[in-house]
């Protein structure tokens, strides 16, 4: 049988300097390319048009409801989601064609290996380098609305994990390393907050810890030398900020109720 077709979406933001290179390799394969750009001031825009079937310009509602808002938008059944810091490779997308053509598919997700670049070379262990259920049966499908770590919630998850990998380059240099970090990390701790969620410096304290002995010992960082080891003090330090966060959320709102008496 010919391969099942393809609706494959990214979402985007300020992305000129690599939105191409993601791109690129998916026009033309997907039969359907979809970019949600949420005003982005570069050329982020004029490039995904060079490409994509269709680009819109959105505001910025949180991870989790702008990927359901790119869902809504996808024709197909298997749904492809990329992010523009991924590139597919030309074995993923053989290995996805020949999977896709299976007259037999007994999967309603499928992950790929995820090669993630720190400074020229990839994460072979720890959180960064797990599979990623990046292809996916659309009907029922929906992503948590969550500002960041929007998991996708299914109905029936079969999972099935290609060879070939997607590459990604998330991180541009060191600054952004801990920039993108901080990010994610304040916007979980108002998360917690919001659901009235509290934590103390002592807990932020020994989750830096927990968390950098989990990637560094426990899931093998080590083994990836000194990109390893500053991986896991990241994820520690992302660890300590989320809950760290928190208790300064806690401060203020203490301090505003005890200001309005």
């Amino acid at each position: 049988m010919t391969r099942r077709p393809i609706s494959c979406f990214v979402i985007a933001c300020n992305e000129a300097d690599r939105i191409e290179k993601c791109l690129a390799p998916l026009a033309g394969w997907v039969d359907q390319l979809i970019v949600l750009d949420s005003g982005s001031k570069d050329d982020t825009v004029a490039l995904a048009k060079k490409y994509a079937d269709e680009v819109h310009e959105t505001d910025w509602p949180g991870y989790g409801p702008q990927r359901n808002r790119a869902l809504a938008l996808c024709k197909h059944e298997w749904v492809l989601n990329i992010d523009a810091d991924e590139i597919i490779t030309d074995a993923l997308k053989k290995e996805i064609d020949q999977v896709l053509s299976s007259p037999r598919l007994d999967a309603t997700i499928i992950s790929f290996p995820w090669h993630t670049f720190l400074f020229g070379k990839p994460l072979k262990h720890g959180r960064y380098a797990s599979p990623q259920g990046k292809l996916f049966f659309k009907q029922g499908a929906q992503f948590k609305d969550r500002q960041v770590h929007e998991t996708l919630l299914m109905p029936v998850y079969k999972e099935k994990i290609l060879k070939a990998p997607l590459i990604h380059h998330s991180w541009r240099n060191y600054h952004h390393v801990l920039e993108k970090h901080l990010k994610y990390a304040t916007l979980i701790a108002e998360e917690k907050a919001a659901k009235g969620k509290r934590s103390s410096m002592a807990y932020a304290t020994l989750r830096f810890f927990t968390d950098f002995l989990q990637q560094f010992i426990l899931r093998g960082g080590f083994l990836d030398g000194w990109r390893g080891y500053m991986m896991a003090v990241i994820l520690g330090q992302y660890a300590y900020h989320k809950y760290a966060a928190l208790v300064a959320l806690q401060a203020d709102a203490k301090y505003k109720a005890k200001s309005h008496d």
